[in-house]
């Protein structure tokens, strides 16, 4: 897959001479909803003889349009992880647009001339909620008076799961109640979330349970928080274990927010590793107990219901 930065105004020449598919959306989860609207696109690519391509924005519309921080903005996917999805996707380009104050003040013509016509689309595809600029005149409906017949339109429908949209809305609220299979559902793959194991205050390994600390970056968005079964991602295996997301409220009030992972039968030193985490079932709530040797015990069960949910 090859991978397209683009600043606006771009220049001419990064552009591939070929004609294309283009999918269009910001695409955070790339969940099933958005999986329809790619295999759209690369279904008409293949019929087309076409390369497909999809363009995407570096960050959250809403970060220039309401004037957030961008540290404050939480993501389903990283961009990482968004590009990895994608080249699953069968995607042969992408398009990573930086969403830039210049940018957002397009007008819906000028955007559909400089990132449609100007990108070598043949096609247009997007979903039914799709817009380039003002909702009331920039989208799908709005779309054919910008084309002016110079590329085909096609409007992916709702996607819905028992009756309601998919959604990354709906996705966050699920984790947000520590409703992990319901995000796998919606997703299409069980979520994960990356980040480089650090040094911590050891206490687990005291406790009988090391754990890998797991920093992530301020705009990943964590589950609630608890204790999972998890799988953690080391080089290209793939360890079940146990996840705790968390203060460590037993020890001391007031602690920093914590992601931690026991891996089961591990005894390798990660210290600094980037990885990949999976978070697969909920086990229960963050408790402060009363004292080491009831976490030590919860923790022995925690560890027992892990192996139980991987049959081991």
């Amino acid at each position: 897959m090859k991978i397209i930065e683009c600043r606006h105004p771009y220049e001419e020449a990064i552009i591939p001479p070929e004609d294309v598919v283009l999918v269009l959306g910001f695409f955070d989860g790339v969940h099933r909803g958005h999986q329809t609207v790619i295999q759209t696109g690369k279904k008409i690519a293949e019929e087309k003889n076409l390369k497909l391509a999809v363009m995407t924005f570096n960050q959250h519309p809403s970060i220039v349009f309401q004037k957030l921080q961008p540290d404050t903005m939480k993501y389903l996917t990283s961009l990482e992880q968004k590009t990895r999805l994608m080249e699953e996707q069968g995607v042969d380009i992408l398009y990573i647009v930086e969403f830039t104050s210049a940018f957002a003040s397009l007008k819906p013509q000028a955007f559909v001339d400089q990132y449609i016509v100007d990108l070598h689309a043949k096609v247009a595809v997007a979903g039914f909620d799709y817009t380039y600029g003002p909702k009331e005149i920039a989208n799908m409906a709005c779309l054919p008076e910008y084309a002016k017949d110079r590329f085909e339109i096609v409007t992916v429908p709702k996607a819905t799961l028992e009756g309601e949209k998919i959604s990354s809305t709906r996705i966050r609220e699920h984790l947000d109640a520590g409703q992990m299979e319901e995000v796998a559902d919606l997703l299409g793959y069980t979520y994960e979330i990356e980040g480089t194991v650090v040094h911590g205050d050891a206490r687990g390994r005291t406790l009988g349970f090391p754990t890998a600390n797991i920093k992530t970056k301020s705009t990943t968005r964590l589950p609630q928080e608890g204790v999972y079964v998890t799988e953690l991602q080391v080089g290209d295996k793939w360890y079940p274990s146990m996840g705790s997301i968390g203060h460590n409220d037993t020890f001391e009030k007031g602690r920093q927010l914590t992601v931690e992972v026991y891996i089961l039968d591990f005894k390798q030193d990660i210290y600094g590793e980037h990885v990949r985490v999976r978070w697969n079932h909920f086990l229960r709530g963050q408790v402060a107990f009363n004292g080491a040797e009831a976490l030590i015990e919860q923790l022995k069960q925690d560890e027992e219901d892990t192996r139980a949910y991987f049959n081991m």
